[in-house]
């Protein structure tokens, strides 16, 4: 697959981007911040969350994967068995693991910039153990190649989710 190329920076949610997230997940956003990544598609694929939720709740998960196709994909590679193969590499690898530790202290480093929630953990099963790869394609698609080393080998494992075009289609004037 081709990777989508990374976001440099998050971006502030347009009035498009907020509908867009509506009709992909079927609901508001809670503690949207900012658009983490964008699809090749355009819309986002990727946002950012506050760390603690307008009602106080604390909310660790910092990128939240929107899309449903690419949702879609990733629930296929989990029901292939892939986080149990790559739990077992986690537990044979020393440097798979210390890099996988790295990537669990930029995804804290990156939620703590925000707001520190000290004693949450960063997400999906970070550090020791894979429990959701569609948490470490968000890390990996919104910090860019080479931060989440499980997460960049899930990206490479997809398909092109855009490629039949957008998920949703936003309205311009929403």
């Amino acid at each position: 697959m081709q990777t989508p190329p990374p976001q440099t920076e998050p971006t502030p949610p347009t009035a498009e981007d907020i509908d867009a997230f509506n009709q992909q997940l079927g609901r508001p956003p809670r503690g949207l911040r900012a658009i983490a990544h964008r699809c090749p598609c355009g819309n986002p694929d990727v946002v950012e969350t506050a760390p603690r939720l307008d009602d106080g709740t604390p909310f660790p998960t910092l990128y939240y994967l929107t899309c449903p196709r690419a949702a879609s994909a990733i629930g296929t590679l989990e029901a292939e068995g892939v986080m149990k193969e790559m739990n077992a590499r986690l537990a044979e690898d020393p440097e798979l693991a210390a890099a996988y530790r790295a990537a669990h202290e930029d995804y804290i480093a990156r939620r703590d910039a925000i707001e520190v929630l000290q004693g949450f953990p960063s997400a999906g099963g970070m550090p020791d153990r894979v429990k959701c790869l569609h948490v470490l394609v968000a890390h990996s698609l919104a910090a860019g190649p080479g931060v989440n080393p499980l997460g960049d080998e899930a990206v490479a494992m997809l398909p092109e989710w855009w490629r039949k075009g957008p998920c949703v289609t936003p309205c311009a004037d929403a």
